[in-house]
């Protein structure tokens, strides 16, 4: 459990540095001396960084481990992160969040693993959605701490010294952590020489196996339609909108940022629960999830002038269910895809909601500098991407359930038939 734990903690480290721009969004504006389309530019190229390495960091840690990837995954984020403290040009900063989304990307799935590794796989979707709560955690701290800091020491000082969490989670990683039990070593992998690489059958192979799965189709835009609205709120748009079309102050804008925070802790406490214990409440919590979102959006957006506080608290309630309901998506793919592909299979279903977060976060700066600051225009671009991810999950849902289904008999069949 501790030793689990461990990366659990590197994941809490990263979302720390992930989410620490989302309480800094106007500090690094008039830092740098940008708009909104080049403020949002730092967390499309950190997600656009982290989205693109999911696939490879799936095989990665298919064939390597979890330990060699969270190894070098906290370097690059702790050098990330220090690098941005330093920044003292637009471009600098950029090449920053670069590093840092990097070194990001190879966290979470690496945790996925370790956990199935630690622990049996009915408990598979709770240690899933507990992992998420932790990393949650970190974007907690970012929204308590990070951003008073901030307030009162400065740009470099605060970051600066959170990256000093990096340091400490490295020792724990190279001196405590393992990749699995003893005794429970996973097999050789076969090096496949075919076209022209020792390794490029395997990762085609891996790849296309784990792609053909329903399950993992499904699973993608499960976390592709329910991650983003949540995610754009806490990583960048959030904190101007609150200050800046609703007209509030700061404090209060960071106090109903924490409460987004909160609710996805609860709610992914809630979440898990329910998974582990009723597998077909999948389908319906991931639809109540995106319809209360959309509702809630659409109240806010349509509500003549500032929204009343009621409502603002309502909508941030609503979008901590989004994180959780995201989670979703790895409990269509894990059971559809044997233990030595998970890896794989999860880097295509994270895609899925950095994917679609980097898609709004351009498309929010775009639609704010054409319009002269609307925010209601710009958040309005929430709803199009959730009618094309239900439109894909609509379409591939009846596919993985009855793929599921088929699995589950063929097991029962072989245990059956095996020799006592």
């Amino acid at each position: 459990m501790w030793i689990w734990g461990i990366g659990v903690a590197v994941y809490f480290v990263a979302v720390t540095y992930r989410t620490s721009l989302g309480v800094a969004g106007i500090d690094a504006a008039d830092r740098f001396g940008i708009n909104a389309s080049a403020l949002s530019s730092f967390s499309i190229l950190q997600l656009l960084v982290y989205a693109g390495m999911q696939i490879p960091v799936g095989l990665l840690v298919d064939r390597w481990g979890t330990k060699r990837i969270l190894l070098l995954g906290v370097v690059l984020f702790t050098a990330g992160q220090f690098g941005f403290a330093f920044s003292d040009s637009y471009a600098m900063a950029l090449a920053s969040r670069a590093l840092l989304g990097c070194g990001d990307a190879m966290t979470f799935i690496a945790v996925l693993r370790l956990g199935a590794r630690w622990f049996p796989a009915r408990r598979g979707p709770v240690i899933a959605q507990i992992a998420a709560l932790m990393g949650m955690a970190g974007n907690l701290v970012t929204t308590l701490v990070l951003a008073r800091v901030l307030d009162v020491f400065g740009w470099t000082p605060t970051f600066a010294g959170s990256a000093a969490g990096g340091i400490a989670i490295l020792l724990l990683v190279i001196f405590f952590l393992k990749d699995h039990p003893e005794g429970h070593e996973m097999p050789p992998h076969s090096h496949n020489t075919e076209g022209g690489g020792p390794n490029s059958g395997y990762i085609r192979r891996q790849i296309t196996e784990a792609w053909r799965e329903p399950g993992t189709r499904v699973g993608m835009w499960v976390h592709f339609t329910c991650q983003f609205p949540g995610m754009v709120f806490l990583l960048l748009w959030g904190m101007p909108y609150l200050v800046e079309a609703q007209g509030l102050g700061r404090d209060t804008a960071g106090e109903l940022l924490t409460l987004v925070v909160v609710s996805n802790m609860t709610c992914g406490l809630v979440y898990g629960q329910v998974i582990a214990r009723h597998h077909t409440a999948r389908t319906p919590l991931v639809l109540g999830t995106v319809v209360a979102t959309a509702l809630a959006w659409a109240s806010v957006l349509a509500w003549p002038g500032h929204s009343p506080m009621w409502l603002l608290v309502v909508l941030c309630v609503v979008l901590g269910a989004c994180g959780p309901g995201s989670m979703i998506g790895f409990d269509f793919s894990r059971p559809a895809n044997p233990p030595e592909r998970q890896g794989t299979a999860s880097g295509i279903v994270n895609m899925g909601g950095f994917t679609a977060s980097m898609t709004t976060l351009l498309a929010v700066g775009v639609l704010l500098d054409m319009t002269g600051d609307n925010f209601r225009i710009a958040f309005a671009s929430v709803f199009v991407l959730q009618a094309l991810g239900l439109t894909q999950i609509a379409r591939l849902r009846g596919r993985a359930v009855r793929r599921e289904r088929e699995r589950i008999v063929a097991s029962r069949v072989e245990a059956v038939h095996v020799p006592v």
